[in-house]
């Protein structure tokens, strides 16, 4: 099995752990993690814009002027495309950009998502996360020990405390274990778990 060291709040090596390969050592099939990322963000879009058509438009009831004999362009309606104030034509409507995309697939694509942060390095596991009060400081701080710049950290269940110290730090975010997707874990350079959020992972993805 891959092993990952585990380190404590100081940053100091405790020991060496195992780790599952069937979800940190799969190989990186990126195509996977682009098409997972694209689903995410599809459903992340509101689909709100919407445009009238000239059968929508309030008005034109009538022909604006006879059709001959005025020395202008014919006209059938003051709601035509042509007029300001008029339809849109072909300009967007409400719709839902959401799709499926088959669980295994997903998975898939979770497990190559680790694997690559593995693969590089940027996978990290902390024996426990624990703080007194919220302070955003001794977060940072705790952050500069662990040497990180743009971590996602996995913990296993909410803690309000941890939660409200890192939201004002930028480029940085708490997600609990069962949030956990490909779009955070590839949008965040380091990735950091708990120890017992990762033993979660894994029987999940196992």
């Amino acid at each position: 099995m891959a092993v990952a060291e585990l380190v404590n709040m100081e940053g100091e090596k405790v020991r060496e752990i195992e780790i599952s390969d069937e979800i940190f050592c799969v190989e990186v099939k990126a195509h996977l993690i682009h098409e997972v990322v694209r689903w995410q963000l599809a459903k992340k879009r509101r689909g709100t814009a919407c445009t009238k058509t000239r059968a929508e438009v309030s008005g034109g009831g009538r022909k604006p002027w006879r059709q001959k004999g005025t020395g202008r362009a014919r006209q059938g309606s003051i709601r035509s495309p042509l007029w300001v104030g008029g339809g849109v034509v072909f300009g967007p409507k409400s719709r839902d950009y959401t799709y499926r995309l088959p669980k295994k697939v997903r998975r898939q694509a979770l497990r190559s998502a680790l694997s690559l942060k593995y693969g590089e390095s940027r996978l990290k596991v902390l024996e426990n996360i624990e703080f007194m009060r919220i302070s955003t400081k001794a977060f940072h701080e705790f952050m500069k020990r662990l040497n990180l710049q743009k971590p996602l950290f996995v913990v296993e269940k909410k803690d309000e405390i941890l939660e409200k110290s890192a939201r004002n730090i930028p480029y940085t975010k708490v997600l609990r274990v069962e949030g956990i997707n490909v779009y955070d874990v590839m949008r965040y350079d380091e990735i950091v778990f708990t120890l017992p959020a990762l033993r979660n992972l894994e029987g999940t993805l196992s």
